[in-house]
């Protein structure tokens, strides 16, 4: 665990990075890190996180009472409900890369069980449900998720990663967004091949060597013909009548 100025030094390097690498644009974003004990460090609300400084970020408890009177991201309460969820996590980023976010307001998950370097870290990365930015809302969307997985797309909004530290943190955005846009190539060749139910086994294996979880059941290849098709009442009359149609 950093100590407090090791940690307001990291946030602003990362911070500067994210921002140079285009993971991050204009004010938007936010990053934290557990200190000791409840004290989360986390960059403060309006403030392009490419021009921080050290002493601009703010520390809160895990009710989100800010020391000093400082204002933190206004998105805290995600960060938060996420320390308190996982007593592992050590550090958050919050951000909208383009290729990540383009998948999440589409409402694309990203594939699962296609890339070896996914499936053996991340696993898979789903998408919360939609929250209102800036409100419990947004907090409640990532705890299911957050239990299973430390990559999520958020719905209609971006992407989140987490980690032991914020390094890992960091390099698990670099990894989400490097990933989907290996996906959007993919689609444009056709689509993606999913490993078969062996592969995925055997890189489950790895992952567990290498002092990983199990890889989660909705990461392994999905079989179509047991895969779940939700219908409205009305589209569900319209099949059964263009059947009976067809019949006749």
């Amino acid at each position: 665990m950093l100590g407090e100025q090791e940690a307001r030094e990291a946030i602003v390097t990362t911070g500067r990075r994210l921002y140079e690498r285009h993971i991050l644009a204009s004010i938007e974003g936010n990053m934290s890190i557990r200190l000791d004990g409840d004290r989360i460090l986390a960059t403060p609300s309006g403030l392009n996180k490419g021009f921080m400084r050290e002493g601009d970020l703010v520390v809160t408890d895990l009710d989100g009472k800010a020391e000093d009177g400082g204002s933190p991201s206004s998105e805290m309460p995600m960060h938060l409900a996420i320390y308190r969820e996982r007593k592992d996590i050590e550090a958050i980023v919050h951000a909208h890369p383009t290729a990540a976010t383009g998948y999440a307001v589409a409402g694309r998950n990203l594939p699962a069980a296609v890339l070896a370097e996914i499936v053996t870290t991340l696993g898979c990365i789903p998408i919360a449900r939609y929250g209102t930015p800036s409100t419990d809302e947004l907090a409640e969307s990532v705890i299911d998720p957050i239990k299973s997985y430390d990559a999520l797309l958020l719905g209609n909004h971006g992407a989140l990663t987490a980690g032991t530290s914020l390094e890992q943190a960091e390099e698990r955005m670099y990894q989400l967004e490097h990933f989907a846009q290996i996906s959007l190539v993919a689609e444009l060749l056709g689509g993606p091949k999913a490993f078969s139910l062996e592969e995925v086994e055997q890189l489950s294996a790895l992952r567990e060597k290498a002092g990983g979880q199990p890889v989660p059941p909705a990461c392994y290849p999905v079989d179509i013909s047991q895969e779940t098709i939700t219908l409205t009442k009305d589209e569900l009359i319209a099949l059964v009548t263009d059947a009976v149609r067809t019949l006749r």
